[in-house]
C-alpha cells in the first residue's frame, strides 16, 4: 500500500509541475494587461512605470522561473486589479463554490443511486423505463437554461425561493457557509439543483448498468440460493460493487463541479470562484487567472489521489496489480 501511495503522489506532483508550465505559457502569451489596467490617455511614462511595477519588463523565461519560485512558496502573485494576494482572493471565494459543489454531489448520490438501482431491478417495467427516460432528459438540458427555468418557476411565478445571491451564512472556524444558517438554505437550493442535474443523470445510468450486471453474477445467485433477504443482497453484494465506478466518476465530477461552476454561479449571482474568474479574464488579471488554474489543477490531483485510494480500498486488486507492474 505504501508503494502504491508513493507512486500516486509522484504522479500527482509531475502533473502539477507540467500544468504549471502550460498555465504560465497559456496565460502570459494572451493579451496585454497594461492596455486594460491603464486609461487610454496614459502617457508612455505611466505605461513604463506600470510595466516595471507588475514585473512585465523581464524576459519571459525569467518571469517563468520567478513564477516557479513563488509557486514553491505558495505565492502566486498579487492581483493587478485588487492589489491583494491572488491566492487570498480565491480562497476567500472558494468556500462558496465548495459548498455549492458539495450539496450538488450529495443530491447526485442521494437521488441518483436509489433511482438507478430501482431502474436496474425493474428495467422492463414502467418505473425503470420512466427513470431512464428522465436521465436522458437530465443529460440533454443545458445548465443555464435549467437554472433560468427554475428561477422563472420558483422565484418569479411561485415566489417560494430567492432568484439569486448567497443569502445569510453561518461561520465555522472563520469560514462563511450557507449550510450553517437555515435562512440561507433557500438561496442554496436552486443553484445546487442546477449544478446537480447532469450528475444525477450520470449516477442513475452508472447505478443502472452496475445493478443489471451485478444481478447476473454468480455471487448474487449463490446469495439467493442461501436464502439471504433481498435487502441484504442489494446492500451487501450489489451496492458495494456498483460503488466502485460511481466513486471513480464522482471524484472526477466533483473536481469539474468546483472548477466549472462558472455558468451556474453567473445565472444565480453566486459569489464563488467562477464569477471571480470571469471578472478576472475580462480585466486580464493574470495573477488571479493563474492562481485559479493552478488551484484547480492541484485540486484535481488531490481528488484523483483520494479516488485512487478509495478505489483500492473498495477493490484490493487495484493496488495488487499496481505493485506487480
Amino acid at each position: 500500500m505504501l508503494a502504491f501511495l508513493i507512486r500516486r503522489i509522484g504522479q500527482s506532483l509531475f502533473v502539477i509541475l507540467a500544468m504549471a508550465a502550460l498555465v504560465f505559457l497559456g496565460v502570459f502569451f494572451i493579451g496585454n494587461p497594461i492596455d486594460v489596467l491603464l486609461a487610454p490617455d496614459a502617457d508612455q511614462a505611466e505605461r513604463a512605470e506600470a510595466i516595471v511595477r507588475l514585473g512585465l519588463d523581464k524576459p519571459l523565461w525569467q518571469q517563468f522561473f520567478i513564477f516557479l519560485a513563488d509557486l514553491a512558496r505558495g505565492d502566486l502573485g498579487t492581483s493587478f486589479v485588487h492589489g491583494t494576494s491572488a491566492v487570498g482572493l480565491i480562497f476567500e471565494r472558494l468556500p462558496a463554490t465548495m459548498e455549492l459543489a458539495f450539496v450538488a454531489l450529495v443530491l447526485a448520490v442521494v437521488v441518483g443511486i436509489p433511482l438507478g438501482v430501482i431502474a436496474g431491478l425493474k428495467s422492463e417495467g414502467f418505473a425503470g423505463r420512466s427513470i431512464m427516460t428522465g436521465s436522458i432528459v437530465g443529460f440533454s438540458l443545458p445548465n443555464f437554461w435549467f437554472g433560468i427555468m427554475l428561477i422563472l418557476f420558483f422565484a418569479v411565478t411561485l415566489q417560494w425561493l430567492p432568484a439569486g445571491g448567497r443569502g445569510p451564512t453561518g461561520s465555522l472556524f472563520g469560514i462563511e457557509l450557507s449550510l450553517l444558517n437555515p435562512a440561507g438554505w433557500p438561496n442554496l437550493l436552486m443553484p445546487a439543483l442546477t449544478l446537480a442535474i447532469y450528475k444525477v443523470s450520470l449516477v442513475i445510468r452508472l447505478a443502472y448498468s452496475g445493478t443489471r450486471e451485478a444481478m447476473l453474477q454468480d455471487y448474487v445467485r449463490f446469495a439467493r440460493a442461501k436464502g439471504l433477504s433481498r435487502r441484504r443482497i442489494l446492500g451487501v453484494h450489489v451496492l458495494k460493487n456498483i460503488l466502485i465506478p460511481i466513486v471513480t466518476v464522482l471524484g472526477l465530477e466533483l473536481g469539474s463541479m468546483i472548477a466549472f461552476a462558472v455558468v451556474t454561479e453567473s445565472v444565480f449571482a453566486w459569489p464563488g470562484i467562477g464569477k471571480l474568474l470571469i471578472d478576472s479574464i475580462g480585466r486580464l488579471d493574470r495573477p488571479v487567472i493563474v492562481a485559479y488554474l493552478m488551484i484547480v489543477v492541484a485540486l484535481f490531483a488531490v481528488i484523483n489521489l483520494v479516488v485512487d485510494i478509495l478505489y483500492s480500498v473498495l477493490d484490493p486488486r487495484v493496488r495488487l496489480s499496481d505493485t506487480g507492474n
